[in-house]
């Protein structure tokens, strides 16, 4: 490339200046030409690959070694001497003391109580023990028997096997539901468990409730079965009452259940029932004074190491009163006593565990299910399997025709109620059908008009029988007016009444009296007053003058006289007026009495059971208005 400068002159000489050439310049086209490419999708790429055949050689190498040597040596399992000693039980041991002289009536001539042998009950733990050290607890001690002797309790008489077996069955839980049937002792076995726990020093505090009649029946029952211990009732004004509540070391309080609601506030515990730990609490509370700042100490509601619920079924209804104050106590263990723990449904039970375990069942649950959730916290026996020598239960049916003018006031009454429940539609309900049922009901036992009635002559004819075999017989009804009326009619048979009207005061002494004096051959009384808690073993014969709508209502009335002591067989006649209300109730009573096997047997029930609405108006052959009722009732 030439450039600018000085240049020799050839010819002369010198130097001249010469300029360099301007540059060249050559166009280039920077325009851009798409070639044709060859694009191929990743997947095609994929395939041609994966169809290429991959050549895979494989080479073989030997590795030559010394294989390692394992020596086997036997160990021999160490040889441990044990020496075992085995003591036999003396008979004093295995036998509480018994009094020369009896303290409570002579009990049947069983073959049990003619040669007590020698019986060994365990106590067994409860299902829910988890801790090995729990467990070990129950299972070293001695036998039921040892232990009742080791601390001399004495009994009246001695007691059954199965009673016992109850005992033990009690003593350990703090949950817990003695579902005997009547006449087999569950007042003697829980007081001899409460006797047993005040004694070993497990508990101090016992709270006992049941229906206001007993209070006088299990004060007499302690005095029996547990002289040595002081037992307190709660009564009297409110005053007083207060400071029975909270007066120390009384060993056992018994207090019915009308009065538990009424000392609601002395007794519900700020931390609402269930409380193991309630002995680490102080003794007073402060409280506001109202209209200033300063506060005054309160005691604190009583705690009880155990609470006992008598006729437990009175607190199956979770939202009545009763249930709250009883679940609102501070107590460590709980125990009910109840015959009949199923009355109308399942419901029942939830209640009675509500107070025992809350939460532990729920209303969904199933029968089966439920029956298998319960089994270790209820212990039921009933006669036929624990009494094989108790006098038999010998049930007739009394069917009966309506007298002529029972019978035209009895079809006058359900015509013109049929028709006004059909007139009212679909605005009728449960209570104007029971308003109807209840009148039948009692034109089933006498006329209104002319008082005429074919029970009371059946009745009166089945006395006169009685009366001359000087046994005595227990007449149930469930009206007063109707007990007052069969008083006036069996005046030759030297009545005696017991029903709500007469006063608690005086009902000791018409049993006495009906016990003592043969001329008293006949006690009118009520479902209501005679249903629990009373011993007349001395009954021969009982008559279902008219029935209860609840079976188990009318088992307890009947178990007030078959039970344990009871002298012959207890014939029970149930009066049925065929072609009534009454006969059409027969068989619905059948069908609850089927819940109460299904549950306690594990039995899958066949269909719903318990009275519903459309079973209440179909007495009437009505249609129902609404969709169903559980339990009308």
């Amino acid at each position: 490339m030439q450039t600018s400068g000085f240049i020799p002159i050839a010819d002369g000489g010198g130097f001249c200046w010469r300029t360099a050439p301007p540059p060249v310049v050559t166009s280039v086209d920077c325009r851009a030409v798409a070639a044709p490419v060859a694009i191929e999708s990743a997947g095609e790429c994929l395939n041609d690959s994966l169809a290429e055949p991959v050549a895979v050689v494989a080479q073989s190498v030997a590795i030559g070694g010394v294989s390692p040597r394992a020596v086997s040596v036997p160990i021999a399992r160490p040889v441990v001497k044990v020496r075992s000693f085995s003591f036999d039980e003396p008979l004093a041991a295995a036998t509480p003391v018994v009094p020369a002289t009896p303290a409570a009536p002579p009990q049947p001539t069983l073959e049990s109580e003619v040669a007590p042998s020698i019986v060994s009950t365990r106590i067994k733990p409860p299902g829910d023990v988890v801790k090995l050290e729990d467990r070990l607890q129950y299972i070293l001690q001695p036998s039921l028997e040892s232990l009742l002797a080791e601390r001399s309790l004495t009994f009246p008489f001695y007691p059954f096997p199965f009673q016992f077996e109850g005992i033990a069955f009690l003593y350990p839980r703090h949950a817990a539901i003695l579902a005997d049937e009547m006449g087999l002792g569950k007042t003697m076995q829980a007081i001899t468990a409460i006797r047993l726990l005040l004694r070993c020093g497990e508990a101090r505090t016992v709270l006992l409730i049941c229906p206001k009649p007993l209070v006088t029946n299990w004060q007499r029952e302690f005095a029996a079965w547990a002289p040595e211990v002081p037992v307190m009732v709660i009564e009297g004004d409110q005053t007083r009452r207060a400071w029975q509540w909270q007066l120390p070391d009384v060993p056992i309080r018994i207090a019915n259940y009308e009065l538990l609601c009424r000392d609601r506030e002395l007794l519900e515990a700020t931390g609402k029932g269930l409380a193991p730990f309630a002995a680490q609490r102080p003794a007073t509370n402060l409280r506001l004074v109202p209209g200033s700042t300063q506060t005054v100490p309160v005691p604190l509601p009583p705690h009880f190491d155990l609470v006992v619920l008598d006729e437990a079924q009175r607190v199956k209804n979770l939202a009545g009163a009763t249930s709250e104050v009883a679940r609102s106590i501070a107590r460590r263990r709980s125990w009910a006593l109840t015959g009949t723990p199923v009355e109308n449904s399942a419901q029942d039970l939830v209640g009675i565990f509500e107070f025992l375990a809350p939460g532990y069942l729920s209303p969904e649950m199933k029968p089966r299910r439920m029956g298998r959730s319960v089994s270790d916290y209820v212990l039921r026996r009933t006669k036929d399997q624990v009494l094989k020598d108790l006098p038999p239960k010998l049930f007739r049916d009394a069917e009966l025709e309506l007298s002529p003018e029972q019978h035209a006031s009895y079809r006058m009454a359900e015509d013109e109620g049929v028709l006004r429940l059909t007139e009212m539609g679909a605005s009728a309900t449960i209570q104007h059908v029971f308003e109807l049922v209840l009148r039948l009901k009692q034109i089933c036992n006498f006329d209104p008009a002319t008082g005429s009635s074919s029970k009371l002559e059946r009745l009166e004819a089945d006395l006169e029988e009685v009366a001359e075999s000087g046994r005595k017989a227990i007449v149930f009804s469930q009206w007063v007016g109707t007990l007052e009326k069969l008083a006036g009619h069996l005046r030759r048979f030297g009545p005696l009444e017991y029903h709500g009207q007469i006063p608690s005061s005086q009902r000791d002494g018409v049993i006495r009296q009906f016990r003592d004096d043969p001329g008293r051959h006949v006690l009118l009384m009520s479902y209501g007053a005679g249903g629990v808690g009373l011993n007349l073993q001395f009954t021969n014969y009982v008559f279902l003058f008219d029935r209860w709508w609840n079976p188990a209502v009318e088992d307890q009335a009947i178990n007030r006289a078959h039970r344990i002591g009871v002298d012959g067989p207890v014939t029970v006649t149930r009066f049925l007026v065929l072609s009534s209300i009454e006969e059409r109730i027969d068989r619905v009573l059948q069908e609850k009495r089927e819940l109460f096997d299904i549950i306690f047997s594990g039995a899958e029930p066949h269909r719903k059971l318990g009275l519903t609405q459309q079973e209440l108006f179909g007495l009437f052959q009505l249609k129902c208005p609404g969709g169903p009722l559980e339990a009308a009732a």
